[in-house]
């Protein structure tokens, strides 16, 4: 199945068993840059670490034995379907005991991990959600629009329109007059044109709530376009595509992905800076992976900040799921608290059971100076 939307990451989240452990194996598929003899290799390895992890794990029999069923699903996958799957990377989620199985192809190749967990690791998942934007391309010519959905790298057509707009022409007549009465004319059917094309544009917006509009135009039409877009299209509008009416579809995604691409880095840039800011002030922010589990165990996060790839081992209590780096006994419960492999990924989980925002950024940051996390608070 293909990585594409939220509601897989929600799915997953839901698997909470209370009897067995769950093992989430993410794998680098990417064939631009590793030979189909490296990804084996790479698999084989991931595969002996969890079953040497599994020999030294601290559990009981029933959840050992769904876990090394897990490991013996997950190499049958590897001699089965690996050979020929063509994604750039690989998530596989299993649950033997509770006889759950999620197979997931990547736009982008995660780092090579194997986990077990009480619950699905999505953190990988929920780190390249992050930063892709549904975005609307909305290419337009004085006869003809044409509007793109362009998500997670890929791109497809959603609607044409074509206007019956006259062709520029120079006619004479006393002074000129007759000339000017046919400008007139033609201008009239052009802007209607705009004007459905506009009225379109924000149709599709109702139907498909996408997140940014490029707009692809002469630049002699954009005063005359940008106008007739709805507020909410105006707020939307990110950024300009240069195109004409015969580029592909392929030249129009890849010059969407590099407005994309700056555009996601400028906003990781500001929300930094947000957040340093408020720090540097005594303002609503933390910073640290302490301080971040203190503020979320007391549900006083508004926005989640973490560094991509930052992980650290920590401490969940069994009872109170409150999470802590290294308390052996949970001050709220007074109960043994539990080692886990990343609280990272246990204070993202966290954020988003309390409908946090959790958002990405990429390293080197100013971040990294703040302890990789850090949290915007909500009083």
């Amino acid at each position: 199945m293909k990585f594409s939307s939220p509601k897989q990451i929600q799915a997953l989240l839901r698997l909470k068993s209370q009897n067995f452990l769950t093992t989430s194996f993410f794998l680098d598929t990417d064939k631009s840059r590793l030979t189909k003899k490296q990804i084996t290799v790479f698999f084989k390895n991931l595969l002996h670490q969890g079953r040497t992890r599994l020999e030294t794990l601290e559990a009981d029999r029933r959840k050992k034995d769904s876990l090394a069923e897990d490991l013996e699903k997950i190499s049958r996958f590897g001699t089965h379907v690996l050979p020929a799957f063509t994604a750039p990377g690989l998530a596989l989620f299993s649950c033997a005991g509770e006889n759950f199985w999620q197979e997931l192809s990547l736009p982008r190749a995660p780092r090579n991990h194997i986990f077990f967990d009480r619950t699905p690791y999505v953190r990988p998942l929920s780190s390249i959600m992050d930063e892709y934007h549904h975005i609307c391309a909305f290419l337009l010519d004085r006869q003809t629009a044409r509007w793109y959905s362009i998500f997670m790298g890929e791109i497809s057509l959603l609607e044409t329109l074509t206007s019956d707009v006259p062709s520029r022409v120079k006619e004479g007549g006393w002074q000129g007059y007759e000339s000017k009465r046919i400008e007139r004319h033609i201008d009239a059917h052009l802007h209607e044109h705009f004007k459905k094309a506009a009225q379109k544009t924000f149709d599709l917006f109702k139907r498909d709530r996408f997140d940014w509009l490029f707009l692809g135009s002469k630049e002699e039409y954009r005063p005359d376009i940008e106008p007739l877009l709805h507020p909410y299209l105006r707020e939307r509008l990110k950024g300009w595509i240069k195109t004409n009416s015969n580029d592909s579809g392929d030249k129009i995604l890849k010059q969407s992905i590099e407005i994309e691409t700056k555009l996601r880095q400028e906003e990781e840039k500001a929300l930094v800076q947000s957040l340093i800011t408020a720090l540097e002030k005594g303002g609503r922010a933390v910073s640290g992976v302490r301080e971040v589990l203190r503020k979320l165990n007391a549900a006083e996060v508004q926005a989640l900040v973490v560094t991509r790839n930052f992980s650290a081992e920590g401490r969940a209590c069994p009872k109170c799921r409150f999470l802590y780096v290294n308390e052996i006994q949970c001050p709220v419960c007074n109960v043994k608290t539990e080692k886990v492999q990343d609280i990272i990924h246990e204070s993202v989980h966290s954020a988003m059971d309390k409908k946090c925002q959790v958002r990405y950024i990429t390293s080197p940051s100013r971040l990294d100076r703040f302890g990789k996390i850090g949290a915007l608070l909500r009083y």
